[in-house]
């Protein structure tokens, strides 16, 4: 899509927009800006490229990051991957300065191309501004705000610009990669680890690390152009517009390890109380499952029926099983007594196989979930006991006993 979008600015270039001839004095400037722990998305950074020419007075931030609300099925399309992205025209100081004030470190890398080449550059950034060419399918990992400053250089001048990915020397995945940037936000962390699945943990190559603006910049500092023969760096030089402040965690919740910790003990302490007075305290149990389940549902809408790439194959389903819900609000009724007998002991034997292979799956499930998973397996248990041993029910009460 990408290599096609060049090919179609090749072709119209000068057809449907008046291009601006740079002066001598012009420069091109990746720009890479810092993470912000203030929203999840932000978390990530963010990358654009910046136009200066004192002489034209201008001063133009190329941002591929921008999406409107009000474009037709927003949350239909956004639900479903449909995450439709343009590239916006900014007044650069304008942005500067936002960032500056979320704290957010700004730098600055000049590019080392000569006068054609930067008009190239300009002239397609032009095109691709344009309202029948700004939109596009942004995936977050593949094409995203930082891949598309990548593309526009690389496809661009693609016989001369060559990008030295050797320093790289970790083997991440990109579930490595992106739990980096989120020590900040455990609970955001959790969120995209229960609805990303196994393409989560492939081994990134280098060329896919650049889906991060950090690595973007790393990069173009490690990238070549070659003119006449000669290889020269392809920065010339990077400018620190604003440096950001060191800050501390402002965490207010307990994480996810705390949280799900406290909800294990609470579990534990009903089931002991259920097993000493002779109560089921299966309400418990119906929000429980119920909740598990609904996650469950979630999982599988997003793999099945969504083009969420990253969320397809997810090995969260062995914990978040779909039938939780509505088993769990099964155990409010009186009747399927053998039923919720033999889906619970299945549960039992799930649960058993899943914390002790946690740390074996191929995809990297938080640890955090343990409890969760431990929670599961305590609490299909004594339902299984309750029913089998405790029931009230008479009718099937002998019935169930063969079962045990």
């Amino acid at each position: 899509m990408k290599k096609i979008l060049v090919l179609l600015f090749i072709f119209t270039t000068g057809v449907s927009y008046s291009q601006i001839k740079l002066s001598p004095q012009a420069e091109i400037r990746i720009v890479t800006v810092g993470p912000y722990q203030g929203e999840l998305y932000s978390a990530f950074g963010h990358s654009g490229i910046r136009v200066y020419d004192p002489v034209l007075s201008i001063d133009h931030f190329y941002n591929w990051g921008v999406f409107d609300f009000d474009q037709p099925y927003f949350y239909l399309n956004f639900a479903r991957g449909f995450l439709r992205y343009r590239l916006a025209v900014i007044d650069y100081p304008r942005v500067a300065n936002f960032y500056v004030r979320q704290n957010r470190y700004v730098h600055e890398q000049v590019l080392n191309l000569d006068s054609a080449q930067l008009q190239q550059l300009h002239d397609f950034l032009q095109w691709n501004a344009q309202p029948e060419n700004m939109y596009y399918y942004y995936d977050y990992f593949y094409d995203n705000c930082a891949t598309r400053v990548r593309d526009a250089v690389e496809k661009l001048f693609a016989d001369s610009v060559y990008f030295d990915n050797s320093y790289i020397t970790t083997d991440y995945s990109i579930r490595d990669l992106t739990d980096l940037y989120l020590t900040w936000q455990p609970w955001g962390d959790l969120g995209i680890d229960i609805c990303l699945g196994l393409p989560m943990d492939i081994k990134a190559t280098p060329y896919m690390y650049m889906f991060l603006p950090d690595y973007i910049e790393s990069a173009f500092d490690n990238a070549y152009i070659t003119r006449n023969g000669k290889k020269d760096p392809l920065v010339r030089e990077t400018i620190v517009t604003y440096e950001a402040r060191q800050q501390e965690s402002r965490a207010s919740l307990p994480g996810p390890v705390t949280a799900f910790g406290l909800l294990l003990l609470a579990g534990a302490l009903i089931t002991w109380l259920g097993y000493k007075k002779g109560d089921s305290f299966f309400w418990f149990d119906a929000v429980l499952f119920s909740a598990v389940g609904l996650i469950g549902w979630l999982l599988l809408l997003l793999w099945t029926a969504t083009d969420h790439n990253a969320a397809s194959k997810n090995m969260n389903l062995l914990w978040a099983v779909p039938l939780h819900f509505p088993m769990g609000l099964a155990l409010l009724s009186k009747k399927w007594n053998l039923l919720k007998v033999r889906y619970f002991t299945f549960v039992v034997a799930l649960q058993c196989m899943v914390i002790l292979l946690w740390f074996l799956w191929p995809q990297d499930l938080h640890e955090a979930l343990i409890p969760v998973s431990l929670l599961l397996l305590l609490r299909s248990f004594y339902i299984r006991y309750y029913l089998i041993h405790k029931s009230e029910f008479s009718t099937e009460h002998s019935l169930l006993r063969k079962t045990g």
